[in-house]
Parts: structure tokens; sequence; C-alpha cells
């Protein structure tokens, strides 16, 4: 299976005042951002990783950044993992957003919601599925892969790969520079790993260890602590 690590990119100063960041250029990670960004680079640096691949958001390419340099990779640019594209919404505060009529439509239809002058949600699940599946095709089974990517758009494909409906998938949480775990075999199966997590990481055992544990899951990225 192909192992893709999802990660948020970290905080930023637009998060804390609640405001969509968007596209909007020169939104960069802030102090506690680039502290959680280190984290995660530091939480990935025992996994062998075989490329990554980041948004071509700032905050997410800052984020990608310090694990380019732990692992020392080179990063790759994937627009399809981009953040959602909130057209005339972008910019705006969430409490203003949350008085118009279709913030309950994001809220609790999100399936229907096409945000004015930008995407539609299923749009974006669409695009960051195809995406994931393209790379799981581009890679080899065995691979590691890491994507920095938006909160958005990884709850998205965390709904899709569940099989969670999207009109439910604001009830998954994806905090910054947390970790999620894909595992996608060539043969169709899907597994997830891990969401949310920001607890330690190890490697997925070798078949020779499989054979010891029974109760070690094939699939799994894997620790005895993790948080998620």
């Amino acid at each position: 299976m192909t192992t893709i690590i999802l990660v948020r990119h970290g905080e930023n100063d637009w998060v804390k005042k609640h405001r969509l960041a968007g596209w909007i250029e020169g939104v960069h990670l802030n102090e506690n951002g680039r502290q959680q960004a280190t984290a995660a680079a530091e939480r990935l640096s025992d996994l062998p990783i075989k490329a990554l691949y980041s948004s071509p958001v700032l905050r997410c390419r800052e984020t990608a950044e310090f694990i380019a340099t732990s692992q020392n990779l080179p990063l790759n640019i994937l627009e399809d993992v981009g953040e959602v594209r909130y057209g005339r919404w972008e910019g705006k505060k969430v409490k203003k957003l949350a008085k118009k009529k279709a913030w309950f439509t994001v809220q609790f239809f999100p399936s229907r919601m096409k945000f004015p002058g930008g995407e539609a949600l299923r749009e974006v699940q669409a695009r960051g599925v195809n995406a994931l599946e393209a790379l799981a095709e581009k890679h080899d089974d065995k691979d590691i892969i890491c994507v920095v990517s938006h909160a958005d758009l990884i709850k998205l494909v965390l709904a899709h790969y569940l099989g969670v409906h999207i009109d439910l998938f604001q009830r998954i949480i994806i905090s910054p520079a947390s970790v999620s775990v894909l595992h996608l075999s060539p043969n169709g199966v899907v597994r997830v790993g891990r969401i949310n997590d920001d607890g330690p990481l190890k490697p997925p055992p070798k078949p020779a260890e499989k054979k010891k544990n029974e109760e070690t899951d094939d699939a799994d990225v894997s620790s005895e602590n993790s948080n998620s």
C-alpha cells in the first residue's frame, strides 16, 4: 500500500482572527505556526518519506519547507491539493459570513454549497481525491509520501475514504500541523490509519515483523501512544 501522510499547515494570524485567507498571498505562518511546523517535521523525521508535495499557498509551502529540510527532499508543488477557492468570501471574517443564509448550507448541506465566485465543495473533494489517487498510482506501493494541505481539503478527502457523506464532513477536525494517514492499495483497498494526530509516528512494520505480531495491521503507521 502507498502511504500518504496528510499534514495541515501551521497556524497563521488569519486563523487566530477567524478570517478566510483562501488563496490570498502574503499570509505567513506566525511564530506558533513555525513551532508547530518544526514539531511536525521532527515527528516525521524517522519515516522514510520518498516524496514531498505541497499546496501552492504560502502557509503550506512554509510548513512543507521544515519537512523538506528534515527529510532532505525537494518540494513539489501540487495545485490540486490547494485551498478551497472561496471566491468573494475570501478575506472576510467568519463572524460576518456566519450571518449569511449560505452559511447554513456550508455547515449542514455542503454538498450543495458553491462559494460565490469560487468553487463548489463537491468540486474540491473531487480534485483532492483525484490528486491523491494520481500520487498513489505514480509512486511505488511501498512508498511513504507526504502532502501538506489545508483543513477543508483534508477533511473532504478523509470523508471520501471513510465512506462518510460530504454533508457530514464538518464532523471531522483537522488541527494546525496535525497528521492524518491514508493507505491506498493498487487492488483498491483503503485504510485510514490516523486522523488529526499529533502523537509519535513509526514506519509500517516489515513483513517479518508482521508475522510475529498478529495484531499488527499490515497497512498501519502505528504507535502505542497516538492522540487523535
